[in-house]
């Protein structure tokens, strides 16, 4: 469970970074706006912790520019407790808004019940793979698996059917459907070859002369 926190406090980032190691959440830690962009741009986030003064700009443009459309559950956590900020970040999409000074169990106890609501509708965990159903993302380890369009059209038709064979005949149709192009049995196989080979893992069961299923585990 990967969370970021995006603040410039170092005596609160270090006394998270503790409290959340030991309720064994991976808790990154990012001071200004720039470096907090480029990894989530990177890199799979399940939370974003996000304060609203930042060295370099407003976590509040931050959110609305770029976190609310990646759809991240974000909690502010900042010592502005301006009914106007308040209102604006919860109109906009974000889970919460806690100020400081703030109590640790508090904010890991609001975490949770965010992780389990999104986590129950969003997220599909296979061994070690994770998929998410609404922003269409793949990781392994917490890591994005990168994808062309047609393969993640592909794997998010194999997760949709979770448990259930897609027939080769239905992948058929829904690439001519996608693409406009037609493709025989063989092009089935080869995308499924190319999708197991980034995936690194035997997630994707072949049924035999019928199509294939991922089973969640």
């Amino acid at each position: 469970m990967q969370i970021l926190l995006i603040e410039d406090n170092p005596s609160i980032i270090k006394g998270l970074e503790y409290s959340f190691n030991i309720n064994n959440y991976t808790l990154i830690a990012k001071t200004n706006i720039h470096d907090a962009k480029e990894y989530i741009k990177n890199n799979a986030i399940d939370l974003i912790i996000l304060d609203i003064t930042l060295p370099d700009g407003n976590g509040l443009n931050l959110y609305e520019d770029t976190i609310k459309y990646l759809q991240i559950p974000t909690i502010f956590l900042t010592a502005s407790d301006e009914e106007d900020n308040i209102v604006k970040a919860l109109d906009n999409g974000a889970e919460d808004y806690l100020t400081k000074p703030f109590s640790t169990k508090e904010l890991l106890a609001r975490i949770n019940k965010i992780l389990r609501h999104y986590h129950k509708n969003n997220l599909i965990k296979v061994q070690n793979i994770v998929f998410d159903m609404e922003k269409l993302i793949l990781t392994k380890d917490n890591q994005v698996i990168e994808l062309t369009a047609l393969e993640l059209k592909i794997i998010n038709l194999l997760f949709t059917n979770i448990n259930k064979v897609v027939t080769r005949n239905i992948i058929l149709d829904k690439i001519w459907e996608w693409t406009g192009n037609y493709v025989d049995d063989h092009t089935i196989t080869v995308y499924l070859n190319r999708i197991r080979d980034k995936i690194g893992s035997n997630i994707i069961t072949t049924i035999k002369g019928i199509g294939y299923r991922i089973d969640e585990k």
